[in-house]
Order: structure tokens, then C-alpha cells, then sequence
């Protein structure tokens, strides 16, 4: 493990309350980025028994999830990927776990068309994915600031509005994302 990175976490949504805190680990092969999207990603889709690199008791499935909610059946219900993803595995995520909305969080525009038009030329199914993209210059900044130990005040996200409020390490962010569908 390369690192190892603690979030305080204080909810100021009445609708999205967030556990206290949060540790996040980082692989030898992912970068501060991955560690971030992993943490804005956590806030954005959190619901209770959200976990981050989960344990999905089940052989047939041979991935990892950044970000992934079981039903109370164990069966993936939310699969979130962060950063780097191959369209190969998004490919054989649609047929693993069939009854899972499959999210890719991408740290921008550029990166989120990109893999969208990877995915049209190798032919995955339509209506399964959703991919995220935010300001990269927004992601670089959490990026810098990133401590072993961080506070994070969250305000609030609208996906309908495609917008987020939140406090890191006492700076104040109020950012837009994309979402696209594929």
C-alpha cells in the first residue's frame, strides 16, 4: 500500500448524512487522483453499507470495485469505478453484474469522451453506463491539498443541476460536473 488517507467527513445536507469518517487506502499503482475521485465519489453516492474497494462474495465476478453497494442478497446494486478503466471491463461488468448501475467517475471532459468513444468503436451495450466528469482544474487542486488527514464539509450536490458544494481542508468548492450516458 502506498498511502493511507483519513476524511473527516460533517454533513451539512439533511438528506445526505455521511458516516464521520473515512479512510481510503492507496494501492501502489494509483495516484492522489484516483484517491480524490474515490472521496468526491463516496460523498456523491453515499448510502448506508456504500464501500470502498468491498468484498463482493461472489468468484464469478473477478473484479474489484473503487466503489460498490450490495443489497442485502450480497448482489452489486451500484458498481462505481474511478480514474483509469478499461472498456474491457466495463464490457464484462454489463453481463457480471446485470441489476448494478454502472458508474465511471472521470477527472475530465476530455478523459469522459474518450472513454465514450472507446466504448462506441469496441460495441458495448447501450443503456447500462453513466460516466462523471468534473473540472479538472478543481480535481488538481483537491489533489494538492490532499493530507493524510483531511476535513470535509459537505454541503450539498444536485444532480439534476449538475452541481456540488463542499469545504476541503477549509477551502470552499462549489463546482459543476457532466454526467453522459452511454
Amino acid at each position: 500500500m502506498a498511502g493511507k488517507y483519513s476524511f473527516r467527513f460533517e454533513s451539512r445536507d439533511r438528506k445526505r448524512p455521511l458516516p464521520g469518517n473515512l479512510i481510503i487506502g492507496q494501492n501502489d499503482t494509483e495516484t492522489t487522483t484516483h484517491v480524490v475521485l474515490k472521496m468526491i465519489g463516496y460523498a456523491l453516492f453515499y448510502r448506508e453499507r456504500l464501500q470502498i474497494e468491498g468484498n463482493l462474495h461472489n468468484d464469478s465476478i473477478p473484479f474489484q470495485p473503487d466503489l460498490v453497494w450490495l443489497d442485502y442478497e450480497l448482489r452489486p446494486k451500484l458498481w462505481i469505478e474511478c480514474g483509469e478503466c478499461s472498456v474491457n471491463k466495463l464490457n464484462k461488468l454489463a453481463v457480471k453484474v446485470p441489476e448494478a448501475e454502472i458508474w465511471v467517475l472521470k477527472r475530465s471532459m476530455p478523459q469522459a469522451e474518450h472513454l465514450l468513444a472507446a466504448m462506441a468503436k469496441e460495441g458495448l451495450r447501450r443503456g447500462r453506463y453513466q460516466l462523471l466528469a468534473f473540472d479538472p482544474e478543481m480535481i488538481d487542486e483537491l489533489c494538492g491539498l490532499l493530507l493524510s488527514r483531511n476535513e470535509v464539509v459537505w454541503f450539498g450536490a444536485n444532480f439534476e443541476l449538475r452541481q456540488m458544494q463542499f469545504e476541503f481542508n477549509a477551502l470552499w468548492f462549489d463546482s459543476s460536473f457532466t454526467v453522459l450516458s452511454f
